[in-house]
């Protein structure tokens, strides 16, 4: 947590931690309070035994979670920026608790079941862990702990190589991936994500996100070469602008001022 100003907070994916957001904080903070941290499962936060349903780990919980956190510091709403995982608890967020976000920022991703709906061969090689993952446990769990080096350079190694990911980043990647259960944290959250989580989207079919949203989409990413993304995201909001950005899939670490250069000036605008 650190800055001054109105509350922002920020969510990271997988297969990363609270610190994906270094390059932008700094920045952030300067007209911002700006409140990062690591979802159940990942990083340092608790990771349980999954339930039987996995309900600990959908993302309901999960932006319930967040919430807790900002209302511990006094806010009851505030900004909310999230990638991948993050961002899909966020989207949750906003059909549960729309009195919490003033206006919202969405990095690289589609909706989990409009996706899941999509799937064919392209979708599921380049999307392997939604597929890996979701076994049951302890199945891939046995097979990530035994080498989360060989995961973790898989991942997002090629980016280490470039740059793009600086060594204390990966450092510390790779340490919360060591944790005893960090596996099995990853691998609930995408169990949840193909269960209990379509389940109440089904149930919540008809809901839209209400605040203003903005979503970046990666142009390497070349799953989104398949869709009109704004029009997508217009079915499942009211308010949508966004843009394709020039990066992969971890766009706060590869192109930091490109992302600033569309996310300050869209938090930044004032509601008519």
């Amino acid at each position: 947590m650190g800055g001054e100003g109105p509350p922002l907070l920020l969510l990271h994916g997988c297969p990363q931690t609270h610190v994906m957001w270094h390059k932008l904080a700094p920045e952030l903070a300067k007209t911002y309070t700006v409140v990062a941290s690591d979802l159940r499962g990942y990083g340092d936060s608790s990771k349980p035994q999954g339930l039987p349903d996995h309900a600990n780990y959908a993302f309901r919980e999960m932006a319930s979670d967040q919430l807790a956190v900002m209302k511990s510091f006094g806010f009851d709403r505030f900004y909310a920026i999230g990638h991948d995982r993050g961002a899909r608890v966020l989207h949750r967020m906003a059909l549960d608790h729309p009195q919490a976000l003033e206006k919202l920022c969405l990095l690289d991703i589609l909706p989990t079941g409009f996706l899941y709906a999509q799937t064919d061969k392209n979708f599921a090689s380049r999307y392997w862990e939604w597929f890996f993952f979701i076994q049951e446990s302890d199945f891939p769990e046995t097979l990530l702990a035994a080498n989360p080096l060989a995961f973790l350079r898989y991942e997002i190694g090629d980016l280490v190589d470039a740059g793009s990911i600086t060594q204390p980043a990966w450092q510390e990647y790779l340490r919360v991936l060591s944790h005893k259960d960090a596996m099995h944290g990853m691998c609930e959250d995408y169990r949840a994500g193909v269960s209990i989580d379509l389940q109440q989207d089904e149930a919540d079919s008809g809901k839209r996100i209400e605040c203003p949203l903005l979503v970046l989409w990666a142009t390497q990413n070349p799953i989104w070469l398949q869709f009109d993304m704004l029009d997508v995201w217009r079915g499942f909001a009211r308010n949508v602008q966004g843009a394709a950005m020039p990066s992969g899939h971890y766009m706060a670490e590869e192109i930091p001022e490109k992302v600033l250069n569309k996310v300050l000036p869209f938090l930044g605008e004032r509601r008519p």
